[in-house]
C-alpha cells in the first residue's frame, strides 16, 4: 500500500494519541513498501518496465563490453588490457544490476583469476586486509545498536528536546542531525531504514494537522507535500553527509584512505580524519538544509501534536536495558581506542615511538573486532548465560556491503599492481593537460560524483582513487589532496534512487517524486563539490598532512 492510499481517509481517523495508540491509518501507513530495495518496491508500470529493461540490457552488455575491449588493438600491456576489460564489464553489472551488486564484484574477481590476469592468491589477498575487519567490526557494533534500540533512543532524545516538535523546520533539521551523527558510525542504509518509521509517523501527524487547519484541500495528494519531500530527502542526504565524518562511516572512506596511505606512505589516523572532515560535514549540512528548504519549502511552519507523539514514543522505550548499557560500553571503548593513537600523536608527535607503537598495537581492524567481541562477552542474564549479542544477530549484518567493499579493495589493488592505474593516469594527464593540484582536485571530485550517481559509492572510490593518484604523480603533484577529494566525493550520489540505497529507501516511500530528488540532488552535488574543493586543501594544510 502506497502513501496515497494510506492517507485517503485522514478525516475519518483521529491522529496518534498521547498514549501512542496506532489508528488504522497509521497501521496502513507503516505497512507501506518503505523497507524494500528498489527492485522490490511497488513500482509503477513505467518504472517496472524501465527496471526490467535496465537489468536485461546488463546481462548482455556486460560480457559484450568485456569481449570488445579485450580484443581492441590498444597497444598496452596485455595484463592491463585484460583487467580493464573485466573492470568495465563489472562496472556495467554494477550500473544495470542484472545480478545483485556484490555478486557482480564476485563475477569480476572470478574472471580475473580464470582469465589468468592474476593468481587467486594475488587477487584475494586484499580481502583479508585490516580494513575489511574494521568494517565488519563496525557493522557488528551497529547491529547491536539497532537490535537493542540504542540508536532509536538517541533519535527520540533529540526529537524530544524542548521546542523541536513545534516547527517543521526544526523537525527536519533534527532529523538531519540525528541521521548525520548516527551514520558516522552506523551503516547509512541501516540508519535511514531505522529512522524511516519515525519519519512516517511524524509526517502522518503533520498531514492530518494540515488538513484540519485547511492548509490543504480535503482530497489533497500527500505525494505532492513539499514538507514530506524535505523530510525524506533530509534522511537520505543527511546519512551521506554524516558518513563522511569518520573512516568507518562509509565504505569509500576506508578504501580511499587505504589507497592514499599506500601511495603516500603517510598514515591518516581516525582522529585526523575526523578533524579534517568535521568542518566540511558541518558546512555541507548547512548547505543541505538551505537547498532542501529552498527547493522543498514546507507548506506549514508551526506544528501541533508532534511533541505529544514523540513523548509517547519515547515513553514506550522505558529505561535503559542491560543490553543497551552493554552496547554503549562496547561502543565507547571502541571509539576511544580508535582515536587514542591520534591523541598520542598530538601530545607526543607523529614521529615519536609512543605514537608508532600505539598505532601499530591499536590497529583499527583489531580494535573493531575487539569491540565487537565485547558484545559476546558482556552478559545480559548471567544465570542463563545470555550475552548482548548472539552469533545469529551478527549474521544479520549487511554482508553484501562487506563483499562489495572487499571486491572494491581488490580492484583498487589490482589497478595499482598491474600498472593499469598508472597507464590511465598518464594518458589522462596527456589528454586533459592537468598540471596543477587545483585542476586535478576539481577533476577528481567531479569524476567521483559522476560515477557515484550511476553505480555504488564503494565502486566509485575503488575505480577513481587509483586513477587520480598516478595523474597527480605524472603532474609532479602530491596525490594526497586530490585522492582524498575523490574519496569524499565518491560518497555523493544525490540525484537518483539508484545512486545510493538510502535514496532508494526514501523514494520507495512514495513521498519523494523523482523530479524533486533530481532537482535537490543536482543542486547539492554542485554545492558539495565546491565545499570539498575549497575546504579540503585548507584543512589538510592546517593539520600538516600530505606534506
Amino acid at each position: 500500500m502506497r502513501f496515497t492510499e494510506a492517507m485517503t481517509d485522514l478525516g475519518k481517523h483521529p491522529g496518534p494519541s498521547a498514549g501512542g495508540t496506532r489508528t488504522d491509518v497509521d497501521q496502513a501507513f507503516m505497512s507501506s513498501a518503505t523497507y524494500r530495495s528498489l527492485g522490490e518496491q511497488q513500482l509503477s508500470a513505467r518504472e517496472e518496465a524501465f527496471e526490467k529493461g535496465r537489468r536485461t540490457v546488463g546481462l548482455f552488455l556486460a560480457p559484450a563490453v568485456t569481449l570488445v575491449f579485450w580484443f581492441l588493438p590498444l597497444g598496452i600491456d596485455a595484463t592491463q588490457q585484460g583487467l580493464a576489460a573485466v573492470l568495465l564489464g563489472v562496472i556495467v553489472l554494477w550500473i544495470t544490476e542484472p545480478v545483485p551488486i556484490p555478486v557482480g564484484g564476485f563475477i569480476g574477481i572470478a574472471a580475473i583469476v580464470v582469465l589468468g590476469i592474476a593468481t587467486a592468491d594475488e587477487a584475494l589477498a586484499p580481502f583479508g586486509s585490516s580494513t575489511v575487519f574494521t568494517f565488519i567490526g563496525a557493522f557488528i557494533l551497529a547491529q547491536a545498536m539497532l537490535k537493542h534500540g540504542l540508536a532509536r533512543r538517541f533519535a527520540m532524545f533529540v526529537l524530544n528536546l524542548p521546542g523541536v516538535g513545534r516547527s517543521s523546520f526544526r523537525v527536519i533539521l533534527a532529523f538531519g542531525a540525528i541521521t548525520c551523527l548516527l551514520s558516522a558510525f552506523v551503516s547509512n542504509t541501516a540508519t535511514v531504514a531505522m529512522l524511516l518509521p519515525t519519519a512516517i509517523g511524524i509526517l502522518t501527524v503533520i498531514a492530518k494537522l494540515m488538513q484540519s487547519q485547511g492548509v490543504v484541500a480535503e482530497d489533497f495528494d500527500p505525494l505532492r507535500l513539499r514538507v514530506g519531500a524535505a523530510l525524506m530527502l533530509m534522511l537520505a542526504y543527511g546519512a551521506s553527509v554524516g558518513g563522511l565524518l569518520t573512516p568507518v562511516g562509509s565504505p569509500p572512506n576506508l578504501i580511499g584512505r587505504g589507497l592514499i596511505e599506500e601511495a603516500t606512505g603517510e598514515r591518516i589516523s581516525f582522529l585526523d580524519w575526523m578533524i579534517v572532515a568535521l568542518p566540511i560535514c558541518a558546512l555541507m549540512f548547512v548547505a543541505l538544509a538551505v537547498v532542501l528548504f529552498l527547493v522543498n519549502k514546507p507548506e506549514i511552519k508551526h506544528l501541533e501534536g508532534i511533541e505529544e507523539w514523540v513523548a509517547a514514543e519515547k515513553a514506550k522505550l522505558g529505561g535503559f536495558s542491560r543490553a543497551e548499557k552493554n552496547t554503549l560500553i562496547a561502543f565507547v571503548i571502541t571509539v576511544t581506542l580508535w582515536i587514542l593513537p591520534g591523541i598520542v600523536g598530538i601530545v607526543a608527535g607523529t614521529d615519536s615511538d609512543a605514537y608508532l607503537a600505539t598505532g601499530d598495537r591499536l590497529d583499527e581492524g583489531v580494535v573493531a573486532i575487539l569491540g565487537a567481541a565485547l558484545l559476546f562477552l558482556l552478559p545480559t542474564d548471567w544465570q542463563q548465560r545470555e550475552f548482548t549479542l548472539r552469533w545469529s544477530d551478527a549474521a544479520k549484518i549487511d554482508w553484501g556491503t562487506v563483499v562489495l567493499f572487499g571486491t572494491g579493495i581488490i580492484f583498487g589493488s589490482l589497478l595499482e599492481s598491474t600498472g593499469l592505474a598508472l597507464t590511465i593516469g598518464e594518458g589522462s594527464f596527456d589528454a586533459l593537460g592537468l598540471t596543477s593540484a587545483l585542476a586535478i582536485t576539481v577533476f577528481a571530485a567531479i569524476l567521483a560524483i559522476v560515477i557515484s550517481e550511476t553505480t555504488s559509492n564503494t565502486a566509485a572510490a575503488a575505480v577513481v582513487v587509483p586513477i587520480i593518484i598516478p595523474i597527480a604523480l605524472a603532474a609532479d603533484v602530491n596525490p594526497f589532496v586530490p585522492a582524498l577529494a575523490a574519496t569524499f566525493a565518491a560518497s555523493f550520489g544525490f540525484m537518483l534512487p539508484v545512486s545510493t540505497p538510502q535514496n532508494a529507501i526514501v523514494y520507495g516511500s512514495g513521498v519523494v517524486p523523482i523530479t524533486r530528488m533530481i532537482r535537490s540532488g543536482f543542486t547539492f552535488d554542485i554545492l558539495g563539490a565546491i565545499l570539498i574543493i575549497v575546504l579540503l586543501p585548507v584543512m589538510v594544510a592546517l593539520l600538516g598532512l600530505g606534506g
